[in-house]
C-alpha cells in the first residue's frame, strides 16, 4: 500500500482537463482526476515540480513493542532483514515510539530486560543511522502501583526513554538533506496515564523551532501519537449513546493549536505517526498527516483488523514533496499467548 503527496500530472493535462470541464466533456484517466482537482481547495494541492529531485529515502519503524515473549526479538530481526534485503534501501530511519512492550507499568528488572533486547537486535542487525521518538509505553513506571515506583528514581518516566533510545532529549529537532526533522515527545503524563498533548514548554519549544526554519526549507515532524487521524476512531468502539467520544489518549488533544501553528508555517509538509497500528492518511491545510502501521502488528499476535506487520519507506524530495509505501514484510505471528 503506498500514499503520495503529489498528483503526476502535466501543466498541459491540467490545462486540458480544466477546459474540457468548463465545457461540460467527459473526461478519463489522470485528465478526470485533474478535473476533478479543480474543485478542491487549492492548500491540499501540491503539484510536483517536473525536475525534482529526491533528497532522501528514509524508513518509518514504529510499535514495535519489543519482549521477550511472542518471538518479538526474531520479527523485529525479520523486519530489519527484509529493510535490508531492499535494492533500494533508506539512509536514515526514524522509530516511532512504544519501542519495548512496556516500562510503563514495569519493575526496572523487567524494564531493563526489554532494552537489552532491543539494543541487541538492533546492534547486530542494522548499520542505518537511526533516530526515535519516545511512545507511551518507554516511559517507566508510570503506573507507579504495578511497577513498583516512587517517582523519585533518577531514570523515572521518560528520563530511561531518553537514555535507551541515546536521543539528546524526549524532544528535538535536526536537519538532514535539505529537510528539517522535528522529533516531538506527543504523551502527556496525567495521573497513572496519559494524553496526547505537547506539554507548554514543549510547545514553546516547537514554534521557535519552526520560527528559525527558512520557509524554502520542508519540514517533517514526527510523534508517537497522531496529531490528526480518522483511523483513530477506528481502533476501538468508541460510540457512547449515539456518539463517538474519542479518549485522549488516542489523538492530541492539542490537534487545534498545532493547526493553527502549521498554518503559520507552510514548509510543515508531513506529520508520521504510529501508536494505533493502523493505516492512516488524512491531507488538511496542505499537511499530511500519516498513521504508518505497526511492526508488530497486534503485540505480535498477528493483524490489526485489515493492517499487517510492517513498515514504511518515504522517499522526501527537494520540493517538499514525498511518497509514503507501507511494506508488509511477512511475518507469521506466534501461537503463544
Amino acid at each position: 500500500m503506498s500514499t503520495t503527496s503529489t498528483i503526476e500530472i502535466s501543466r498541459r493535462q491540467l490545462l486540458a482537463a480544466a477546459g474540457a470541464a468548463a465545457a461540460g466533456l467527459s473526461l478519463e484517466g489522470p485528465r478526470a482526476l485533474a478535473a476533478s482537482l479543480l474543485a478542491r481547495p487549492t492548500s491540499n494541492l501540491i503539484v510536483a515540480r517536473p525536475d525534482r529531485k529526491r533528497s532522501i529515502r528514509i524508513g518509518h519503524l514504529t510499535d514495535i513493542h519489543v519482549q521477550p515473549e511472542k518471538r518479538a526479538a526474531e520479527g523485529l530481526t525479520a523486519c530489519l532483514a527484509h529493510i535490508g534485503s531492499l535494492k533500494d534501501k533508506p539512509e536514515l530511519i526514524l522509530t516511532g515510539g512504544d519501542s519495548i512492550m512496556d516500562s510503563f507499568a514495569s519493575d526496572r528488572t523487567r524494564t531493563d530486560l526489554q532494552w537489552d533486547l532491543w539494543h541487541k537486535v538492533w546492534k547486530e542487525n542494522c548499520t542505518i543511522p537511526v533516530r526515535s521518538a519516545v511512545g507511551n509505553h518507554d516511559a517507566w513506571g508510570w503506573n507507579k502501583k504495578d511497577s513498583k515506583t516512587t517517582g523519585n528514581e533518577p531514570l523515572y518516566g521518560k528520563a530511561m526513554a531518553e537514555e535507551m533510545l541515546r536521543i539528546p532529549k524526549r524532544y528535538y529537532s535536526f536537519d538532514q538533506a535539505g529537510w528539517h526533522f522535528v522529533v516531538l515527545d506527543s504523551t502527556f503524563h496525567v495521573g497513572d496515564g496519559y494524553i496526547g498533548k505537547l506539554d507548554d514548554e514543549q510547545f514553546e519549544w516547537l514554534r521557535e523551532d519552526l520560527a528559525a526554519v527558512d520557509l524554502k526549507t520542508p519540514v517533517l515532524v514526527l510523534s508517537h501519537i497522531p496529531i490528526l487521524s480518522v483511523a483513530a476512531i477506528m481502533y476501538d468502539n468508541f460510540i457512547k449513546n449515539g456518539q463517538i467520544t474519542l479518549p485522549g489518549g488516542e489523538m492530541h488533544t492539542d490537534v487545534y493549536a498545532l493547526k493553527d501553528l502549521f498554518l503559520q508555517h507552510p514548509n510543515v509538509k508531513l506529520c508520521l505517526s504510529g501508536h494505533i497500528h493502523l493505516l492512516d492518511d488524512v491531507r488538511f491545510n496542505g499537511v499530511a498527516y500519516l498513521c504508518n502501521g505497526a511492526v508488530c502488528g497486534k503485540w505480535w499476535k498477528g493483524r490489526v483488523q485489515q493492517c499487517g506487520e510492517g513498515y514504511a519507506v518515504l522517499d522526501l524530495f527537494d520540493d517538499g514533496t514525498f511518497t509514503n509505501e507501507y511494506l508488509e514484510y511477512g511475518w507469521k505471528a506466534s501461537l503463544e499467548k
